[in-house]
């Protein structure tokens, strides 16, 4: 075969070409010791490669969002904590201030203690993270949680949200608490109205407080199915109770209707009421007789207040509940907002309005009252100097009774204390009641931060073993990644040395042969 001397210097040229590219690529590797550079080095371990470098970017993700979970439940915890110690001393000056030597001066005294106490409460409520963002309004970080209305109540703004960070391929952490959940469902023990019907003219005898509910799943179960109730004194030693529909349910209460003709305790279906015995001079006990009470759940209280941004000044005045029947079927029971399109044409919709929201009423308001699924609405408008406009906005608040936000326990307790009762009997009893009132909802006010507590505990066990997971899932990857990316040294030198053994050959295959010429012969 004959080989042209162009073939033999192009053919040679390649293979040193190739021998060349071989010994840099492969010296490369000595150097840094990676084998895979671009996916021509290996395809399929480049493939693996990108999805390895996305799951470290995701656990990288991961990491930070461990760090910011972590650092806001320490914060949220912190924060709890001190709310906490507020209530712990709040609830020791309730069970100091029933003390019978405590006199008005210094009840005024412990209030203006829980005055400070309740300040420092509603800060800590409030507060915020170290990016400015409250930490107790849910979703709606930007928001304070608690504002203080003009009648010394205090609402909850924020949502029942909150802000889920993912922390792993299948987990989210909640970042924070909703006040609504911890600080608004506190059960509220003062959920029963007693009301005297006999006789017409108290006499100062008898008298029985609201009451307070020490079972809740009782007094669900068995209260509400049966009031109202009728207590009537039959005698200075036994009582009656008959329900809604005219039932002797006496047994149920403690002791079957008998007590010792003094002061004490009814305890009936859940509902412990103070029952207090004042007797006149020259009683017997037999005046007791034909004293009757009505027992019954407390109605919801309605009100409602302007949105901030409202055109007009115009004030929702009262709120009453006209037709019972109609508003526990169609009024909803979150609340509503009150949205005026023109002066007198409204829309109303369920709370919370979103976006995307449709009214569940709508209507035209006569004068300055309307009437919305049997709840009559008052408003201070007047179509000469304060008339309505449109875009007026109402928040309107239903409070079943069934739970009390901390903050209005702690208040109601506050002017409870400034009531002076040192020489007024029947103050006395209602203070005493409100006493009753306040370490109950203290106490169960206590349990839910409690719980939120214990919460935040268990998210942070659960951060903890996550935390644990990403970096050994971390660790996983980079081994893996430095087993497909990174070469063998012992390989790469030995390939290294057969590769510059191969050039030089080729070199040197080069100059002999290219020396080889039928001149020589000539």
């Amino acid at each position: 075969m004959r080989i042209s001397t162009a073939q033999f210097y192009q053919t040679s040229s390649s293979n040193y070409q190739t021998n060349f590219s071989n010994v840099v690529n492969t010296g490369q590797q000595a150097t840094d010791n990676i084998r895979v550079r671009t996916a021509a080095d290996d395809p399929v371990g480049a493939a693996r490669l990108l999805q390895l470098q996305q799951q470290s970017s995701l656990l990288d993700q991961y990491s930070g969002n461990v760090t910011n979970v972590r650092n806001s439940l320490g914060t949220s915890e912190s924060t709890l904590n001190g709310i906490t110690n507020i209530l712990a001393r709040v609830k020791e000056l309730a069970i100091g201030a029933g003390s019978g030597g405590f006199t008005d001066t210094d009840r005024k005294a412990n209030a203006q203690e829980l005055a400070q106490l309740e300040e420092q409460l509603y800060s800590l409520m409030n507060s915020r993270d170290e990016n400015g963002k409250y930490l107790f309004s849910g979703s709606r970080a930007d928001t304070p949680p608690y504002a203080k209305n003009a009648d010394g109540t205090y609402t909850y703004q924020g949502d029942e949200g909150s802000l889920n960070l993912q922390v792993g391929d299948m987990l989210s952490i909640a970042a924070n608490e909703n006040g609504y959940q911890v600080f608004e469902q506190a059960l509220n023990t003062s959920r029963s109205k007693v009301t005297m019907t006999a006789p017409t003219v108290n006499d100062g005898r008898l008298a029985l407080s609201n009451g307070q509910v020490s079972g809740s799943t009782v007094y669900n179960d068995r209260f509400r199915s049966g009031e109202p109730y009728t207590i009537t004194f039959v005698s200075g030693t036994q009582y009656k109770i008959t329900d809604a529909g005219n039932n002797d349910v006496t047994l149920d209460a403690a002791g079957g209707g008998t007590f010792n003709g003094k002061s004490g305790t009814i305890n009936f279906r859940g509902v412990d009421m103070r029952m207090d015995v004042t007797p006149k001079p020259g009683d017997t006990g037999a005046e007791l007789a034909g004293h009757t009470f009505t027992l019954a759940s407390k109605p919801d209280d309605i009100s409602g207040s302007r949105s901030p941004g409202n055109p007009s000044q115009v004030q929702n005045t009262g709120a009453q509940i006209v037709d019972a029947d109609l508003y526990h079927k169609a009024f909803p029971g979150g609340g509503a907002v009150f949205k005026f399109t023109s002066p007198t044409d409204y829309e109303v919709y369920a709370q919370p309005m979103g976006p995307n929201s449709s009214p569940v009423a709508t209507g035209t308001m006569t004068g300055n009252t309307t009437t919305v699924a049997g709840v009559q609405f008052t408003f201070d408008n007047n179509a000469a100097t304060n008339p309505m406009k449109a875009g007026d906005q109402y928040a309107i608040k239903v409070d079943a009774h069934q739970t009390q936000n901390i903050l209005d326990s702690v208040s109601e307790f506050r002017k409870a204390l400034a009531m002076p009762v040192d020489n007024d009997q029947a103050s006395r009893q209602k203070y005493l009641a409100a006493l009753d009132s306040a370490i109950g909802n203290l106490e169960s006010g206590a349990n839910k931060v409690a719980e939120a507590i214990s919460s935040i505990g268990a998210r942070g066990a659960a951060l903890d073993v996550q935390a644990e997971t990403n970096e050994s899932l971390k660790m996983a990857n980079t081994i893996t990644q430095s087993s497909i990316r990174d070469a063998d040294p012992a390989e790469v030198l030995t390939r290294l040395s057969l590769q510059k053994t191969m050039l030089e050959a080729s070199q040197l295959a080069f100059t002999k042969i290219s020396s080889l010429s039928l001149f020589n012969r000539l």
